[in-house]
């Protein structure tokens, strides 16, 4: 058991590795630094604990998502996590003491697709219990905070492929769909009605 001066000394030191992180992403694609400060005042922690599954199959422990916010930073130490790609799913082994990072939507809005939210979902381990602490930042619900493509990058041979619009519209709309999803779909893949309908908005 982790006490709340362990677990905020953990928030602590994570917020400023995310912002370092943020800054060379930011550098990266051309922008200025702190540009990604003001989409990234939200700061929350989830943390699961998965006891073995005799048959993953019978059990999901993370739906296939994407993400909503800006960027997530997760800590894993047993096999679970998978991403999606080229219509595989591909497993993604722990370090010991390193992160994986994954883009938000927020963040494929800004780099104007230069960036990609991926696809993933976390499985059940039939050996052994999982652990995992996941890190969301984004940009705060309860402000008017508008999300767009940056300027910079939106040129004649890169056309601004996302609109503007104002966060916390996003986040009622994802959870609506969401919401939907387990009414329609419960126990199955949320990923059959979420996505595109959010997708939907963001282009209109």
């Amino acid at each position: 058991m982790c006490s709340r001066e362990e677990v905020g000394r953990y928030a602590v030191g994570v917020r400023k590795m995310g912002f370092k992180i943020l800054d060379l992403i930011a550098e990266g694609l051309g922008l200025k630094e702190g540009y990604f400060n003001g989409v990234s005042q939200e700061q929350m922690m989830s943390i699961h604990h998965y006891p073995p599954c005799p048959d993953p199959s019978l059990a999901m422990g993370v739906g296939v998502h994407t993400d909503p916010n800006l960027i997530t930073f997760l800590q894993q130490d047993q096999y679970g996590l998978q991403m999606h790609k080229d219509r595989k799913w591909l497993g993604v082994d722990p370090i010991p003491n390193a992160f994986v990072v994954n883009i938000g939507y927020q963040l494929e809005i800004i780099s104007n697709g230069k960036l990609k939210s991926a696809e993933h979902r976390g499985v059940t381990n039939s050996t052994a219990a999982r652990t995992s602490i996941t890190t969301f930042f984004g940009p705060n619900p309860s402000l008017s905070v508008v999300v767009e493509p940056a300027k910079e990058l939106v040129t004649s041979t890169s056309p601004q492929i996302f609109k503007s619009y104002q966060y916390k519209n996003f986040i009622v709309d994802y959870l609506a769909c969401c919401l939907a999803a387990v009414q329609l779909l419960f126990g199955c893949s949320l990923a059959a009605v979420w996505p595109s309908a959010v997708i939907r908005r963001l282009f209109g």
